[in-house]
């Protein structure tokens, strides 16, 4: 583990960016790859059911954390936090967000590990999550129809688990917040 900075107490400073994204059976068609004069065939379906993945990556070492959600809610919220803040029990994190009703919400319950800065609004270039989200999409969600949400979930749970801390760290590591720590 790489620390970014370092408390009293010896545990590290995190500085991860959080996001959520909907996955569902609901599909865009891409772009493809085929012989000239042949159009290609792309499978196409409009059921609405969703799921959520909530995310916090750190550019700087590549270590995230996701979960699967029904919906994007305060609870939901508050589930995530929770297991963040779990998962990086020893750390405190600065978590940017953006300014979506359950990252402000009243009833939102942040654990004490856990400091929240929000990001300006209308500014989603300056979450790098937002490239995580399309790298799943690319990766496991491309000109492909799913038979139930179940498989949905599944193809996301694949996805997120065969991210790397390599291919997060190219991902979402811009100059501008590398900067910081040089």
């Amino acid at each position: 583990m790489e620390i970014i900075a370092e408390n009293s107490d010896n545990s590290s400073v995190r500085l991860m960016f959080q996001d959520e994204a909907g996955f569902g059976r609901i599909n865009k068609p891409k772009y493809c790859w085929c012989k000239k004069g042949i159009r290609p065939l792309v499978p196409c379906h409009h059921i609405r059911e969703y799921r959520y993945a909530f995310g916090a990556v750190e550019p700087l070492t590549g270590e995230s954390c996701f979960l699967i959600m029904p919906r994007c809610s305060t609870v939901c919220m508050n589930i995530f936090l929770e297991e963040l803040s779990k998962k990086y029990s020893h750390d405190k994190i600065l978590l940017c967000c953006d300014g979506a009703g359950w990252h402000k919400s009243h009833d939102l319950h942040i654990p004490d590990n856990i400091e929240i800065i929000p990001i300006p609004p209308y500014t989603p270039e300056m979450n790098p999550i937002e490239q995580i989200w399309k790298e799943i999409r690319k990766i496991g969600f491309k000109n492909e129809v799913f038979q139930s949400l179940n498989a949905v979930i599944e193809r996301l749970c694949d996805v997120i688990c065969s991210l790397t801390p390599e291919l997060i760290k190219s991902v979402t590591g811009r100059s501008w917040i590398l900067s910081c720590f040089i």
